[in-house]
């Protein structure tokens, strides 16, 4: 076995596997976004789930030799990008970051109790 033969054995082993753990923490990402209590986490699950693709789009980009696969990849990272800033600007508007958006809709008791201004003097 010559050492050209051994570096494509590897690297087909090593894209395999790299393959196999995006795919497992793409789905393990999607189950957490359909699970995520609140809307933040579910907003981080899919900022993650893009990281993940544009990682698998450039192991398929390496495994296939096209170097058109980085500039899909570089689009995504932008959109991600922008998708995120809108997110987290819509969950700062919204200012209700504890609540899941389909809780049961009954209303979170407060902490501290609210003083009147009799309660005050």
């Amino acid at each position: 076995m010559s050492f050209l033969q051994f570096s494509e054995l590897v690297l087909d082993w090593a894209l395999s596997i790299a393959l196999l753990i995006l795919c497992v923490s793409m789905f393990l990402t999607i189950v957490r976004i359909f699970k995520g209590p609140t809307l933040p986490d579910r907003v981080l699950g899919l900022d993650v789930l893009t990281s993940s693709s544009i990682g698998l789009i450039a192991v398929i980009g390496i495994d296939t030799g096209f170097t058109l696969y980085v500039d899909i990849a570089i689009a995504l990272g932008l959109v991600g990008f922008l998708a995120t800033i809108s997110f987290a600007r819509f969950i700062m508007a919204r200012g209700d970051t504890e609540r899941s958006p389909v809780s049961t809709g009954e209303a979170a008791e407060p902490d501290q109790p609210v003083l009147t201004q009799e309660q005050i003097r």
